[in-house]
């Protein structure tokens, strides 16, 4: 098997990132985004995905966090093309249901190189900390968009916003780990591509 792996270097005007990505990890991170709120979620995305993940980042925070969640994002989405490949024999697919004390989060992707992001999530607070909650669908909806694959996310219960998005990102963990599995050889699609 061809290692699954990608780093990817983003700078802009507002932002400098680098990300890098090892599907095939154990779940090792090293995540320093200057927004601890994002560098929790991260560290969760990589622990439950089995997904090694290195995160750096430094962006106009004086401003807000959203640049600096947007590119980190972006730069999730092109490593997931990236170390992905030609997806032959990934499994495709991947589900979780995932509880965090009163909240339940279920997440469902799709490789299937077409982006949407379904987004039915809804907080009690505009904020974790000082972390602006509205951040978190911006963050999934850019890595979908990016990494051309569907995310559905549906919360049909919970009260504690840190919780929520927490049971979120643990979920998206496993589901990604599902999705990028592999379990045969071919690409698993009947249009032979994906």
């Amino acid at each position: 098997m061809k290692n699954r792996t990608a780093k990817i270097h983003r700078k802009t005007n507002e932002t400098d990132v680098t990300v890098e990505l090892d599907l095939d990890g154990i779940g090792k991170y090293e995540i320093d985004t200057g927004v601890g709120f994002l560098d929790h979620m991260l560290t969760h995305l990589s622990k439950h995905g089995k997904i090694d993940l290195v995160v750096k980042a430094k962006g106009d925070l004086e401003v807000d966090a959203h640049h600096t969640v947007e590119d980190i994002a972006i730069c999730l989405g092109e490593c997931l093309i990236k170390a992905v490949g030609d997806k032959k024999g990934i499994a495709r697919y991947g589900n979780s249901s995932v509880p965090m004390e009163e909240a339940m989060a279920n997440v469902a992707v799709d490789l299937s190189g077409r982006p949407s992001c379904i987004y039915n999530v809804k907080y009690r607070t505009d904020k974790i900390g000082d972390f602006d909650v509205e951040c978190l669908e911006e963050m999934l909806r850019s890595f979908s968009n990016t990494g051309k694959f569907n995310l559905h996310i549906n919360v049909p219960y919970g009260t504690n916003s840190h919780h929520i998005a927490e049971a979120i990102f643990k979920a998206l963990g496993q589901s990604l780990a599902k999705a990028v599995s592999i379990v045969g050889t071919d690409i698993p699609s009947t249009k032979g591509i994906l």
